[in-house]
């Protein structure tokens, strides 16, 4: 995995979070990092307060401290893991985090920035949430935004034209584009969090806007909760990568005596998951913990009776398993003797053979044409 970056003229040691993983061809900034930042460069000479927004591994904020000693910087993201990477290379490179501010995608923005750059999120409604909050600060703050040419689509600059000023574009260079525009000072309004309907039950499911599957049940947790425990055991079970925690919802309707722990990296996805067990089974929410972490990381080994996962196959833009292995792993040993990791995967990610390989045993509980539900045991 290469780690050493320039950007502008500084030299960078970045490295990609989880560090644990194995995948070589990846690395902690890409040409949209390098174009942003070379136009930023060459035409803010003296930024005093700069708000970042969707800095993976802190690749933008590095370059922004070391080209600016004074400069303040806010850096914005939902991610768990993109915040202990920013604040580890940081530190990688002896850089002055003095004035380094990292808020999760729920706070407000900051009112004094007098530049934000935006690399675009994969998702596009997490995209309109964030710059319906740009709309609400002053007007005239530049906002330069960047992604691959393949990421920013007419959808994209019509988004950009309803919240802030009419864009603008660069040219292409190294398949990367950049989008110019500035805040308006003319707030509109967020549609987020939405709401709707689950379907075959009497709950509500809110979701904020980072969350997938935001407008109804995706059609993996649909055939997911035909597989979910029932009875009336007070057994421990983790709902890992929670999204709106529909699955620990749904589970906790069947498992009544059920203690529940909701995880994902995602603010927004912690938050959606308390707020849908908080309207939907307040009884129950004592029994309930929600946190946002890397996986299960640090968690008490042997704690947990039963993981439930439907484990992601890419990073942001970047196609790669290797998160779905540290879950796989991390369950194991978070799992007592005798407990169970079962999990839902399309048929062709292959699961059974990794499950196989870590447990020693593995078995299928149902399938379809698309998907697969898998068990495995942690044995002595």
């Amino acid at each position: 995995m290469t780690t050493d970056a320039i950007l502008g003229e500084h030299h960078l040691t970045l490295h990609r979070f989880p560090l644990e993983q194995k995948n070589r061809s990846l690395q902690a900034w890409d040409s949209a990092d390098e174009y942003l930042l070379d136009y930023t460069f060459e035409h803010h000479c003296a930024p005093q307060h700069a708000l970042v927004l969707n800095d993976a591994f802190g690749a933008i904020t590095a370059a922004l401290i070391a080209q600016y000693p004074t400069i303040r910087v806010t850096c914005v993201s939902d991610s768990f893991v993109s915040h202990q990477a920013c604040q580890y290379n940081l530190a990688e490179n002896t850089l002055n985090t003095e004035h380094v501010t990292s808020q999760n995608s729920l706070t407000s923005l900051p009112q004094d920035v007098d530049l934000i750059l935006m690399k675009v999120p994969k998702n596009a409604g997490f995209m309109q949430h964030q710059l319906a909050q740009i709309s609400q600060l002053a007007t005239d703050i530049p906002v330069i935004i960047a992604g691959k040419v393949k990421e920013i689509h007419s959808s994209t600059l019509k988004s950009v034209t309803h919240f802030l000023s009419e864009p603008k574009t660069s040219l292409a260079v190294k398949k990367s584009r950049l989008i110019f525009t500035t805040s308006t000072g003319k707030p509109v309004k967020d549609k987020f969090p939405a709401s709707w309907a689950l379907e075959k039950t009497d709950f509500t499911i809110y979701n904020h806007a980072n969350v997938f599957s935001r407008d109804s049940l995706d059609i993996g947790a649909r055939f997911f909760a035909n597989y979910l425990p029932q009875g009336k055991k007070p057994i421990k079970v983790i709902d890992l990568g929670c999204g709106n925690g529909v699955i620990g919802l749904l589970t906790l309707a069947k498992m009544p005596n059920a203690k529940l722990t909701f995880v994902d990296e995602s603010a927004m996805a912690v938050a959606s998951a308390e707020q849908n067990v908080l309207h939907n089974l307040p009884e129950q929410s004592s029994n309930c913990t929600f946190i946002q972490n890397d996986c299960l990381t640090d968690f008490t080994p042997g704690s947990a009776d039963l993981v439930l996962c439907n484990p992601p196959f890419h990073q942001a833009q970047a196609i790669t398993d290797h998160i779905a292995w540290q879950m796989f792993v991390q369950a194991k040993q978070t799992l007592k003797q005798g407990g169970e990791l079962r999990i839902i995967g399309n048929r062709h990610l292959e699961y059974q053979e990794k499950l196989n390989r870590l447990f020693g045993n593995c078995k299928i509980i149902g399938n379809n044409k698309k998907f697969t539900v898998l068990s495995a045991t942690k044995r002595g």
